[in-house]
């Protein structure tokens, strides 16, 4: 074999390797933004509307979220350290109809400090914790952000037409951050099988344990009530 036609042979492979490797990469681009889209959920469609439409640039933040927080291995909780929580969140709950604030603070840091137990980074470092739960908790941890903008927020930024706190916007923070309460105080499947009906309802709603029923299914009578006082 002549050396032109062996050059002329290397030629015509690094050309079909350089278009495969480019239809690879075009391939890949579609295929990595679907995959984005369904592990985060809302939490790409908030990324985007952060990035003002710019889906690359909320891909690029996505995807190092991903590449920071992906081998985290949540640890699992002690069987008491779980009741504890439990009882703290229902006591949050049945605080709301007098002091809502001082509620959405208590769940601010129970979270905060639940997302540590369960291996996350610290709280003290909020968003690096944030970005961490977004990845395992893609479509609850907008509660969380809810809770701690509220908890954090000025007296006067929460305040209605007529001077007193708005509990609506309270309530729902409250509502939507239970969701990653439930997610993170995660109890085993052998627990789950043990309880009774009752005790089952009781705990993951954040019932009261005197009998009293919820409508609802889901929040204590006193927290769903819509005429919670001020704080």
């Amino acid at each position: 074999m002549s050396t032109g036609l062996i050059i002329a042979l290397i030629v015509i492979v690094a050309a079909v390797l350089v278009v495969a490797a480019v239809l690879t990469l075009r391939g890949r681009g579609p295929q990595h933004g679907r995959g984005l889209k369904r592990r985060f959920g809302p939490e790409y469609d908030r990324a985007v509307a952060r990035h003002d439409g710019d889906e690359k640039a909320a891909e690029r933040e996505l995807t190092e979220r991903v590449e920071r927080h992906g081998s985290l291995r949540e640890q699992p909780l002690e069987p008491a350290r779980r009741q504890q929580y439990e009882e703290r969140w229902t006591a949050a709950q049945e605080r709301f109809v007098d002091s809502p604030r001082e509620a959405v603070a208590e769940a601010d840091r129970l979270l905060a400090e639940l997302a540590k137990d369960r291996g996350f980074p610290d709280g003290g470092q909020y968003e690096e914790q944030l970005a961490a739960l977004s990845v395992h908790h893609a479509h609850h941890v907008h509660g969380y952000r809810r809770v701690h903008t509220l908890a954090g927020a000025r007296v006067n930024a929460d305040r209605d037409g007529d001077g007193r706190v708005n509990t609506e916007e309270l309530r729902e923070a409250m509502v939507e951050a239970r969701a990653l309460f439930e997610d993170l105080v995660g109890p085993p499947q052998r627990r789950e099988e043990s309880r009774t009906p009752t005790d089952e309802s009781q705990v993951r709603a954040g019932q009261p344990r005197d009998g009293r029923e919820n409508s609802r299914g889901h929040l204590p009578w006193a927290f769903n009530r819509r005429h919670a006082k001020g704080s």
